[in-house]
């Protein structure tokens, strides 16, 4: 009888496809069927079916299928592509919520951005002016719907827009940016429109006038933090 004792393996991690999906992650997919289609690689109804099923997503192994047959944005084959670069963490916390019902909704001057934004139009038009706004957070995620109606979005030019969508017999429409700082807000438009309008740009000649002497503050933060650390060694 062996009477040796064998030690318990260690259980095995959870798998990464099983990881809830982040709106940064349903956003990178989105990139890659907008890249796919314009470049006729998938046709317009594919592209439609493929967002939806974006935004349908839990998981990041539900998103992985809807490109794996796709090269990544420039050509690069997915099992070649880069680490995907660093993003902001999905916000958490309750959202704020504009609602336009055969009536109007307006949010504009100096506001604090929440992290996240829900509009809603119906029959009705839903303005959203961020160039004067104060970001308490890097990642801002606005999830919009027009149905019969419109939704505007303007941001200042010196933060990063990105964001997918699909029109249905309308226009959904987000002109992309990408600021040069590193640590500049970002702002996510996701949703669709129905018969309406959701557009999202920047707005010509407005910028954010505190981020330089913020993103100073969180250079002068990290290099405390690491000097602290190896004075501490």
């Amino acid at each position: 009888m062996d009477l040796e004792k064998h030690p318990q393996r260690p259980a095995a991690p959870a798998e990464p496809e099983g990881i809830r999906a982040s709106d940064a992650d349903r956003d990178r997919i989105a990139d890659i069927l907008r890249e796919a289609m314009a470049e006729g690689r998938l046709t317009a109804d594919e592209h439609a079916e493929r967002v939806d099923s974006v935004h349908r997503a839990k998981t990041v192994g539900e998103l992985e299928p809807l490109v794996r047959d796709l090269p990544t944005p420039g050509g690069v084959p997915r099992a070649a592509a880069a680490p995907a670069a660093d993003v902001p963490e999905e916000p958490a916390g309750p959202a704020d919520n504009l609602v336009a019902i055969f009536s109007s909704s307006t949010r504009k001057g100096r506001w604090r951005v929440g992290a996240r934004t829900n509009a809603f139009a119906l029959f009705g038009s839903v303005e959203i002016d961020l160039t004067e706004a104060l970001f308490g957070q890097r990642l801002t995620v606005i999830n919009a719907t027009s149905v019969f109606g419109s939704v505007e979005i303007r941001v200042p030019e010196n933060i990063s827009l990105r964001g997918s969508g699909t029109g249905i017999f309308g226009n959904f429409e987000v002109v992309t940016l990408e600021s040069p700082e590193p640590e500049a807000p970002v702002v996510v438009v996701n949703g669709y429109s129905v018969f309406g309008s959701v557009e999202a740009k920047p707005k010509r000649g407005k910028f954010i006038a505190d981020l330089q002497d913020r993103v100073r503050k969180h250079l002068d933060k990290h290099l405390d933090r690491n000097l602290g650390k190896h004075l501490g060694h």
